[in-house]
């Protein structure tokens, strides 16, 4: 079964002046579970018009520019903040938000769902949907008010901000829906990678998802390793890399990784992670809990006799290897050996 494919050359969602949306989920990636992913470049001026989603939450990354996020979450929450790059931002379902470039270059995002298929309201089609009087009466209004208005229950996905931006000040909730990631001191540090983690333990408001920052240079690997209870969905922002993947038939899979490929791995399917060749690897990996767990084999000898480590791994006793006992998962080991496929 495919678990990778790119998101840079993924189903077009819209492509105009305005910029380019692009997307996987499990029309295209049947193996998705639980999580899906967008790109969302704006370009300046432009803006992804305020929309929800009826099923799921959302996760966002900035990967360059600047933009800001406005989030309408009830009748009398709303946020307003910008993000650059390195910061993220968590819409809850249902919250009504918009994203708009405010800067002059172009704004990239990598944006994940909780949820295979995301499923969208947008407030042109909801406006669109009702009577010019149910409008009015919503708004104290003649009816006549919203005569100009086209009634399309779509609506458009971009749209162009007329005029320059407005500065709006952050609210008080703004830290709810914000996470300066890449401003955290890195969780996993070492010299031949460090990993910077979005979960809630440092962000509290978190809620059904998270997300990690990993970089991993030549020197180092993502070691062998599953997660328990969780999925995961990868997107590379830098560097190449070779995936190897085990499944329940006991078959195995190995693909090489590039900029611009997402990657699904199904819940508690043994994986790791190489690089290839001498530039550090950039992945945004997200899963669907907010703190997933993961079992990596580097602490599976402390957990086991040597007797039953040599019985599963069919060997004898004496011939088993001088195994540490970690109790600690690394997550990062370095490269001892040369690349290993």
């Amino acid at each position: 079964m495919m678990h990778k494919m790119s998101l840079l050359n993924g189903r077009i969602i819209h492509n105009s002046d305005l910029g380019t949306v692009t997307q996987v989920n499990a029309d295209d990636l049947p193996v998705m579970r639980g999580l899906s992913i967008k790109r969302l470049a704006l370009a300046p001026g432009a803006l992804r018009v305020p929309h929800w989603h009826a099923n799921c939450v959302e996760l966002g990354y900035c990967l360059r520019g600047a933009a800001r996020v406005t989030v309408l979450a009830s009748s009398d929450v709303y946020s307003a903040f910008t993000i650059t790059q390195g910061q993220m931002f968590h819409i809850p379902s249902g919250a009504l938000h918009a994203i708009e470039n405010t800067g002059a270059a172009p704004a990239e995002m990598i944006i994940a769902f909780r949820h295979e298929r995301p499923e969208d309201f947008s407030l042109q089609g909801t406006f669109g949907a009702m009577s010019d009087a149910a409008l009015g009466n919503a708004y104290g209004l003649p009816a006549a008010a919203f005569a100009p208005m086209r009634h399309v229950t779509d609506g458009a996905y971009l749209a162009r901000r007329e005029g320059p931006a407005r500065s709006v000040p952050e609210t008080d909730r703004a830290t709810a829906h914000k996470f300066d990631l890449e401003a955290q001191p890195a969780m996993i540090a070492a010299s031949f990678g460090t990993a910077r983690l979005a979960r809630a333990q440092f962000w509290p408001d978190l809620r059904e998802i998270s997300m990690y920052s990993l970089r991993v240079t030549a020197d180092g690997m993502r070691e062998p390793h599953w997660h328990p209870e969780t999925a995961e969905m990868g997107y590379v922002a830098a560097g190449r890399a070779r995936m190897t993947l085990q499944n329940p038939d006991s078959s195995t899979e190995t693909w090489d990784l590039a900029p611009g490929d997402v990657y699904f791995i199904p819940r508690a399917y043994p994986h790791h992670i190489e690089v290839l060749g001498p530039e550090e690897i950039h992945f945004l990996i997200f899963f669907d809990q907010p703190m997933p767990e993961d079992i990596g084999i580097r602490t599976i000898p402390a957990a086991f006799a040597p007797e039953v480590m040599a019985a599963a791994l069919g060997l004898s006793p004496a011939d088993l290897p001088d195994f540490p006992r970690i109790t600690d998962d690394p997550l990062i080991v370095a490269r001892v050996n040369p690349q290993s496929l």
